[in-house]
């Protein structure tokens, strides 16, 4: 068994990996990556796209699928795996991250794809593929390859230790690929949580607190310590996602509810609220955020960024002019998180994907067989089998 790594090996974005045995090849996830331009965007497939029987899509966010568009402008014909979530997002994450041209000509192909359950097993060739929910956002998984010799493990985006997601334990494997995004960082999530929650209550007059239509905003609502308003938009997609209990930890989808019916609605027609405001996307690069930045930077109106941001986005940008706050609500693993994953899988040999070159050295002092030197563009032999 082969991996071919095309994106988000070195760097963080555009993830997206195939795995081969014998004449069957797959492909697990095609993002984009934000801040980039020209091919960099893109996976780097090169050329190898007729060769792929089948995609499989862990989730709707942009550097997972975000490049779908993109393989169907260059021949792709294969069927399209995915979750009833993910197809119901993906077509909004394409609208912000897809090139203009190849989504009008290849919009989101909802009469080509399968849909699955979190939990199921699926196939594609002699290739079994096990899924498990992720803990990430509603809908996300894993997945595990076998070809009958081999296990590979993908982690895709994963949260372990998650205040409100069910994360399915990945099983025992050859080669696990690691959810790397924050490299050796032990804060727990808990410890951010308080910490966002502390910076909201003290601006609770009013701020902007950008976020991930999917997965963060759950997070951040469930760590909010008062009232709060969401840009009306959002208000479809969050029911939605509370609604899907079977992702949700116990107890959780009620408290979520009870906390959404309560929350004010925003538009854009409407002065800055005196309260805190939940809006998408999470970088201010697409959505109502990408109106907001500005006007919030304009007004003076405090801004907390709590997740990714890409180098040169609108809200890294701001951060960066010291006009924006910054704590990060965990929605990929802690040290901890991964350490644990690994320990559980059998401590396999090991990749990190969606993480920065200089930040895997930390994370190999933790877990020996993390192989820091793989990049996007490289083939990787799977180990040969041992008692799983």
């Amino acid at each position: 068994m082969m991996l071919d790594l095309f994106g988000g090996f070195g760097e963080k974005g555009r993830t997206s990996l195939a795995v081969s045995s014998g004449n069957d090849r797959i492909l697990l996830d095609i993002g984009i990556k934000v801040g980039a331009s020209g091919a960099d965007y893109y996976p780097a497939l090169n050329g190898s796209i007729a060769d792929i029987d089948a995609l499989f899509v862990s989730h709707a966010h942009e550097d997972h699928v975000g490049a779908l568009s993109w393989l169907l402008s260059r021949g792709y014909g294969g069927p399209i795996f995915m979750t009833a979530e993910t197809r119901d997002e993906a077509p909004a994450t394409l609208a912000g991250y897809a090139d203009p041209r190849d989504l009008r000509q290849f919009p989101f192909p909802e009469d080509r794809i399968t849909l699955f359950e979190p939990g199921d097993t699926l196939t594609s060739g002699n290739l079994a593929i096990r899924t498990g929910r992720s803990g990430h956002v509603v809908g996300g998984v894993w997945f595990a390859v076998d070809d009958g010799e081999s296990r590979v493990a993908y982690s895709a985006d994963v949260v372990p230790d998650s205040n409100v997601f069910v994360m399915d334990t990945i099983p025992r494997c050859d080669l696990l690929v690691l959810d790397a995004s924050y490299g050796a960082d032990s804060v727990p999530g808990t410890a951010r949580a308080r910490q966002i929650s502390e910076w909201v209550a003290s601006h609770s007059d009013g701020c902007l607190l950008p976020t991930p239509l999917s997965g963060r905003s759950l997070e951040l609502i469930a760590a909010l310590p008062g009232p709060f308003a969401i840009h009306a938009g959002m208000r479809d997609s969050l029911n939605a996602q509370i609604s899907a209990a079977a992702s949700l930890l116990p107890g959780v989808s009620e408290l979520l509810l009870a906390r959404l019916q309560g929350a004010a609605d925003w538009t854009d027609a409407d002065p800055l609220p005196s309260m805190p405001l939940l809006a998408d996307d999470g970088m201010g690069e697409a959505g109502p955020s990408s109106r907001l930045l500005p006007r919030a930077d304009q007004a003076g109106f405090p801004v907390l960024l709590t997740g990714h941001l890409p180098s040169g986005s609108a809200g890294d940008l701001l951060h960066k002019a010291g006009r924006a706050d910054w704590v990060r609500m965990p929605t990929h693993p802690t040290l901890s998180g991964n350490v644990d994953i690994w320990e559980k899988a059998g401590r396999p040999a090991a990749l990190g994907h969606s993480c920065a070159a200089e930040l895997l050295g930390d994370l190999q002092s933790r877990i020996p067989s993390l192989r820091t030197q793989c990049r996007t563009g490289q083939r990787i032999a799977v180990p040969e089998a041992r008692k799983r």
